[in-house]
């Protein structure tokens, strides 16, 4: 891997996978830009799991951004399942979900 690619993986790690923020950029600019990016994904797998998204209500981004926390996206799909049995484990999956576990048809 060259120099180039080391330092864009290296960024890309630090905005989605929380790792080491690569010397010369912005603290509070990948900051924002990763909170953005995990905003982003935490709406995509609440497209896939409205009923837990409607029943967790202000709960949802806070209990998935503990989740998503150095784990990077692999498809929404596999989110979305990972995030149910995460749910699931703690005691915080819906009851209606705990019953039918209801994912989207589409895979993104």
């Amino acid at each position: 891997m060259t120099g180039l690619a080391e330092r864009q993986a290296a960024l890309v790690r630090a905005l989605v996978a929380a790792g080491q923020l690569p010397e010369g950029f912005d603290r509070d600019a990948i900051g924002t830009a990763s909170k953005a990016l995990l905003r982003k994904r935490s709406g995509e797998v609440g497209d896939h799991l409205p009923h837990v998204r409607a029943t967790l209500g202000d709960r949802f981004f806070a209990l998935f951004a503990a989740w998503a926390e150095g784990r990077p996206k692999v498809s929404t799909h596999a989110d979305a399942e990972a995030f149910t049995a995460y749910l699931e484990s703690i005691g915080e999956l819906p009851e209606q979900s705990r019953r039918r576990r209801l994912f989207s048809p589409r895979r993104t």
